[in-house]
């Protein structure tokens, strides 16, 4: 009787596990493959081992990629939380107007990000965005006339774009998170005369441990393989300052290096692997272990 189970479990995990065969797993080989060898894309392929990884770590570009997309990403899925934290937390409160303010915060994510991102460069292009002539209208730019020619100021409103657009996004996950922390738990925590701030660490914060670890790793997930805001707001630029690693590949794929492109895109899988596989295990239950 056992037995029969067993293999029913198998036979109906079947459809699944062939679907993940087909669109993960061969196509991941098929990749690792791709990757050693100089195929441009058109003509044959020939196989040069791990040429490619090397070059791509000896290419000052590439690395100053690297660099771009770390920090993006650290960026991101820092204020993402916490913003989307803060949302939550705000949101749980009962006023009046709270479900049109969750719509109107909700709002962005549902936008195609491409262009979300031309969206603000409208709003903030240097000379002649709408936000620079208002501010020009009352008498000071701030930074908006030359936020573009700073490496920091444009990390800091690619940062800025992404976090106002999923924010929305990260308080769902939070608010659901919330919504399954029974009352009851927080009256002990009154009558055993914990504070606002005492409930929120002791009680709050480890019953969203499992929200905590979607969020994080969604985020790290979008943020590492960000493509679209960035080129809708900088392109890259200047010249190739914040051009993350999912721009250089498209641009190495259309330049005729898809061998290299792939190896390319195979140290980017790493690099989103490795922080999520550190951050489930940092966040998982000890019921998990």
């Amino acid at each position: 009787m056992r037995a029969r189970k067993i293999n029913r479990t198998q036979f109906l995990s079947f459809p699944a596990l062939l679907l993940y065969s087909i669109f993960f797993v061969y196509p991941l080989l098929k990749g690792i493959g791709m990757s050693l060898t100089d195929w441009d894309g058109m003509g044959s392929a020939n196989f040069v081992g791990l040429r490619n990884f090397a070059k791509f770590f000896q290419d000052a570009r590439a690395t100053g990629d690297i660099r771009t997309t770390l920090i993006f990403a650290a960026g991101s899925a820092v204020f993402l939380n916490l913003a989307g934290l803060g949302y939550a937390l705000l949101m749980e409160q009962p006023f009046r107007g709270r479900s049109a303010a969750r719509v109107i915060i909700y709002l962005p994510a549902i936008i195609s990000p491409l262009i979300m991102g031309y969206i603000w460069y409208f709003l903030l292009q240097p000379g002649r965005g709408f936000l620079y002539h208002a501010a020009e209208q009352l008498g000071t730019t701030f930074f908006l006339g030359k936020w573009m020619n700073h490496y920091p100021t444009t990390m800091a409103v690619l940062i800025f774009v992404n976090v106002w657009q999923y924010a929305g996004m990260t308080m769902i996950i939070y608010l659901a998170g919330l919504k399954n922390i029974s009352p009851d738990i927080r009256e002990a925590a009154i009558v055993d005369g914990a504070g606002s701030w005492q409930r929120f660490i002791s009680v709050t914060l480890p019953l969203l441990m499992p929200a905590i670890r979607i969020n994080v790793v969604t985020n790290i997930i979008g943020s590492l393989s960000v493509f679209d805001v960035i080129m809708s707001l900088t392109e890259g630029g200047p010249g190739y300052a914040t051009e993350s690693l999912s721009i250089y590949i498209m641009r190495m794929c259309y330049g005729s290096r898809t061998g290299y492109s792939t190896a390319v895109a195979m140290i980017l899988f790493f690099m989103i692997l490795i922080p999520v596989l550190i951050s489930l295990y940092l966040t998982k239950e000890k019921g998990d272990a």
